[in-house]
């Protein structure tokens, strides 16, 4: 194998492995940043051992005994140098920890491992920048670099973060465990919500020159697929599995030959990834056997599975929807949710029905600055011939818009409405 070859095996492996690593190891030092950092020693000399020995045939393991060696010698010279009663006490405890061979060997203590890593990178101590950043780096495996790509920021700004949300968990003491019955609910939900947030920024893609970003999408499907294998019981984590496999089954249809958007209803559902389709079908099935009164991202899995299983935008069942929305309305108290379903209501109802309700959505302060709301209004006085308002509604949604492609996707339409006016 050539070395170029061996980097990119060993960069398949450390994706694959690098969660249950870090989470193998913050068991044993009770310190996420220890964690990372012998994992990343582990890394390196991956890096400079494997090319010429070859990848081992357990290489996860041989990383966590490499990993655990690195931190033996690290603790040993620490209670060497230091000689503190109270820290030889504690650091030998964690010393006999490292040195027993059978430290995460366990399938279900690797389990374990990764749930607990997942509700402490997700604990609503941190930010929700910071719950993303160090969830993608910790449990996607992703370097700052590609988490700085992928949301359009600096390496610096996302290194800085790391860095505080690793100092935060550590001083605000955040066990390495799984929230009680009390939290759970709760707790539970934040992870959903950094899953989902990874998901739709590479869905639809709020700043930048490209309109999806797969590989984030990707990423959040790993992460919801790594949930769902840990709490395979838990129905809102099968529905956003569920949901996040119905739209990325859009995705090779959502670009057109140059990368610009094409809408749902533009779209040739041919190039739908059907394998996906199937899967999130099922997943919701699952889901809804599992729940009995369905929760928001099993709802809106509902209306994504509704699109999957109409042959075009006419044949969609427009009127289940609307009620599926009226449910997630009621349940989340969302203006977002509430534009939505007045999409629905204007495909299933006509579009004056729809108008009606964006309207009153127009003094909702968490939709101001939202340029689908401007977007949406125009498209419905686009299809009552209001042909003048809707182009100052394309120009409004343009000029709020962050993302390249989306903002020349409404300077289009605008232009669009002038000549058919």
């Amino acid at each position: 194998m050539t070395p170029s070859a061996t980097h990119r095996a060993i960069d398949a492996v450390w994706r694959i492995e690098s969660a249950r690593l870090i989470a193998g190891l913050t068991r044993i030092v009770r310190d996420v940043a220890v964690a990372e950092d012998l994992a990343q020693d582990a890394l390196v000399a991956a890096l400079e051992q494997w090319p010429a020995s070859g990848i081992p045939n357990k290489p996860g393991a041989w990383l966590m005994a490499t990993a655990k060696r690195r931190g033996i010698d690290a603790l040993r010279r620490r209670v060497t140098l230091e000689r503190k009663q109270e820290l030889i006490g504690r650091e030998l405890e964690t010393l006999q920890q490292l040195d027993r061979p059978d430290v995460a060997a366990r399938v279900d203590d690797v389990q374990d491992d990764v749930l607990h890593l997942i509700f402490m990178t997700c604990h609503p101590v941190l930010s929700r920048e910071a719950r993303v950043a160090l969830t993608l780096r910790l449990l996607g495996g992703l370097s700052t670099p590609e988490i700085a790509r992928a949301f359009l920021v600096s390496e610096g700004t996302v290194a800085q973060r790391i860095v505080r949300a690793k100092r935060t968990l550590a001083e605000a003491r955040v066990p390495f465990e799984v929230p009680g019955r009390d939290e759970l609910a709760d707790r539970l939900s934040a992870v959903l919500e950094v899953i989902y947030l990874v998901f739709n920024e590479g869905y639809a893609a709020t700043a930048g020159e490209r309109w999806t970003r797969p590989t984030l999408c990707a990423d959040a499907l790993r992460l919801g697929r790594i949930l769902a294998a840990l709490m395979p019981r838990e129905p809102e984590v099968r529905g956003l599995l569920a949901l996040m496999e119905l739209q990325a089954s859009r995705l090779r249809a959502r670009v057109g030959p140059q990368g610009e958007p094409v809408l749902l209803a533009d779209q040739d559902r041919a190039r739908w990834d059907h394998l996906l389709v199937q899967r999130g079908l099922a997943g919701l099935r699952r889901a809804e056997e599992l729940s009995g009164a369905l929760g928001p991202y099993t709802l809106q899995a509902a209306i994504a599975a509704c699109h999957a299983r109409a042959p075009s935008i006419d044949e969609t069942d427009w009127p289940r929807i609307v009620a599926l929305y009226d449910g997630l309305a009621a349940l989340t108290g969302s203006p977002v949710v509430e534009l939505n379903r007045a999409v629905a209501v204007a495909m299933a109802f006509g579009p004056e029905a729809g108008l009606q309700l964006v309207d009153l959505l127009g003094d909702e302060p968490a939709l101001r600055g939202y340029h689908l709301l401007p977007s949406v209004r125009g498209d419905f006085l686009v299809r009552l011939g209001r042909l003048a308002e809707a182009r100052e509604e394309f120009v409004r949604a343009a000029e709020l818009c962050g993302n390249a492609r989306e903002r020349e996707l409404l300077q289009s339409r605008a232009a669009s409405a002038i000549s058919d006016g």
